[in-house]
């Protein structure tokens, strides 16, 4: 194997995340939506990057990139071009241009066969949906998905149509059974756990499931100088109460978290009793039965808050995804890998969602962390040092010469 230059392989990472950062739906933040006129622009960025390394690329019919090199069972390499609204420059593209810059290393003829994936809808931040384009590799799509509308009422369907694709393609999308010997996903840590041990990288043990839904309260809407205060049927006031029951819930059970997202009170007015509030929960767990058992308990105490002061409430139920145990054999071979770069690898488990959770419906799958500054993410202030970056690249590369499939 040659030599690895992590100096020069951080650079060369910071140089492409750069070149991805500016292009953006607004100018000054990153916006870069789901199957949007960014997407595209950064995907064919990315595809050019992934013919230079020397691999083949190809697009399914969900957008998702697949620079192929080699031929026969091979190891997939993955992560993500979407963003978040007001995002950082790491969360996603770092994984992709890792994958690429580990095939460039080895001349486009690494010892295994390898596709680097580049997915789309990672972040949700379009459509209510995630991880869809990876579901749609792993051979998992949800049908419904299509006719999901974003908040210009514009289907997942359409916008497939509107971005070239054809939806009746989508089941071509998925790997064989057996093709795919194993998924690896490198992603920021998104947490400030290695920077408190002080190491720069880290070992995925498991990604949290989730569930996520919207609550509908209803009450009626009312002058806000003529209503008594006793009469009132205020969906805002009761939805503050559910929100507030949400957040007791998530700190009574370890390692769990929830979160209420978006709060939208209707008619939207100062001087307007609000007569219809929807907000989102979302609420994160490793342990799947115990999410579930959450999920039942708000809504238990949802509707007697509703039942108490007269207001009617539904749920829309959007997102639940199990919980994903990393592969154990993969997390050995990364922490050795790690290890020869004379680096402690520091386990622990993912509270975010990654496409590595689908991709483990096809395959064995693990993720490989890297330490951020002061943990932040899905921020403008998000930053992984060129340092960091390089060596996680050469980990990889250590990786991918360890491994076999």
């Amino acid at each position: 194997m040659a030599a690895i230059d992590i100096k020069a392989l951080g650079a060369r990472a910071e140089t492409m995340i750069s070149a991805l950062a500016p292009i953006s739906s607004e100018p000054g933040r990153l916006i870069r939506l789901f199957l949007s006129p960014e997407h595209r622009r950064a995907a064919d960025m990315t595809a050019q990057w992934m013919r230079d390394a020397g691999m083949q690329v190809s697009e399914d019919a969900l957008g998702t990139l697949r620079g192929r090199v080699g031929e026969g069972r091979r190891l997939l390499i993955g992560s993500h071009l979407d963003s978040v609204i007001d995002a950082g420059n790491y969360d996603g593209p770092l994984g992709v241009i890792a994958g690429i810059l580990a095939v460039e290393h080895f001349k486009g003829r690494p010892p295994v066969p390898i596709d680097v994936l580049a997915f789309g809808d990672e972040e949700g931040s379009r459509f209510p949906s995630t991880l869809s384009t990876s579901a749609a590799v792993a051979g998992v799509f949800e049908e419904e998905t299509l006719g999901l509308s974003d908040r210009n009422g514009v289907t997942y369907g359409d916008a497939l149509r509107k971005y070239g694709k054809n939806p009746a393609d989508i089941p071509k999308a998925a790997y064989r059974r057996g093709e795919a010997a194993a998924y690896v996903e490198l992603h920021i840590e998104q947490g400030p756990r290695l920077e408190a041990a002080n190491e720069p990288l880290g070992i995925v043990t498991g990604i949290v499931g989730q569930s996520r839904w919207r609550v509908i309260v209803t009450g009626m809407a009312g002058h806000a100088g003529t209503v008594p205060m006793d009469l009132r049927r205020d969906a805002l006031a009761g939805s503050a109460e559910m929100v507030l029951a949400a957040e007791r819930i998530g700190r009574a059970h370890e390692g769990m978290v929830a979160t209420v997202g978006i709060v939208d009170a209707r008619p939207g007015a100062g001087n307007i009793i609000p007569g219809r509030v929807m907000f989102t929960v979302d609420l994160r767990c490793m342990d799947d039965a115990t999410r579930k058992a959450a999920v039942a308990e708000f809504e238990d105490k949802a509707r007697d808050i509703a039942k108490a002061r007269k207001l009617e409430v539904t749920f829309e139920h959007f997102h639940d995804v199990s919980a994903t145990v990393c592969d154990a054999g993969l997390q050995d071979t990364l922490a050795a890998a790690i290890g020869d770069l004379g680096h402690r690898a520091i386990r622990m488990p993912s509270g975010a969602g990654h496409d590595g959770q689908m991709m483990a419906k096809l395959c064995p799958a693990a993720m490989m962390f890297v330490r951020c500054r002061d943990g932040i993410s899905h921020n403008p202030a998000e930053y992984a040092s060129p340092d960091d970056m390089g060596t996680a690249i050469a980990a990889l590369i250590r990786f991918i010469g360890r491994f076999r499939t």
